[in-house]
């Protein structure tokens, strides 16, 4: 049990770092996001899958150790969390300090990334209302004004000019 419980905690740091370098690479997009740095926002986003990847592999060797200290302690597989194993450990107050301390950093790991991808998050739909208002203020730019470009039987016929925006026939 004691090497299960190590394996555990040795997950969970590593879950922690991951995380950790996923947040640095968050404020990293924030600053390639801001500074319109595509190359970089590329970069960036290669080294997250790449810590994903890592972060899932680290997921699932994470249930295995539950599901085996499950078997030892006769509890579900199914139903033992991290949470279940602290409440387990009454009798062992030093494994339940660290494993309970760990899982506190790691909350606290999660909330932070999470600020930091909302913060993303907003910083790109203001950079898609930019990209759009620029789409909308070239697209009007190709039309011609509708103020006075009436026909002899007052349609307007600014649709009418197209792209090249001067009719020098007129």
């Amino acid at each position: 049990m004691a090497s299960l419980m190590d394996d555990l905690l040795d997950v969970i740091e590593k879950e922690d770092n991951h995380y950790r370098r996923l947040i640095a690479l968050s404020t990293e997009k924030k600053d390639a996001i801001v500074g319109s740095d595509i190359r970089k926002l590329e970069e960036i986003t290669n080294e997250e899958q790449e810590v994903t990847s890592i972060l899932k592999n680290l997921e699932t060797k994470r249930t295995e150790v539950l599901g085996d200290m499950a078997v030892v302690l006769n509890q579900d597989p199914e139903t033992l969390t991290v949470q279940k194993m602290i409440t387990l450990l009454e009798k062992q107050p030093k494994e339940q300090k660290a494993l309970s301390d760990l899982r506190d950093r790691l909350r606290h790991t999660l909330d932070e990334m999470s600020t930091v991808n909302e913060q993303n998050r907003i910083l790109l739909e203001q950079a898609l209302e930019m990209v759009n208002f620029d789409l909308t203020l070239f697209k009007s730019l190709r039309q011609a004004p509708e103020t006075a470009n009436y026909d002899k039987n007052a349609y307007n016929t600014g649709e009418l000019l197209g792209s090249s925006g001067f009719d020098a026939k007129q």
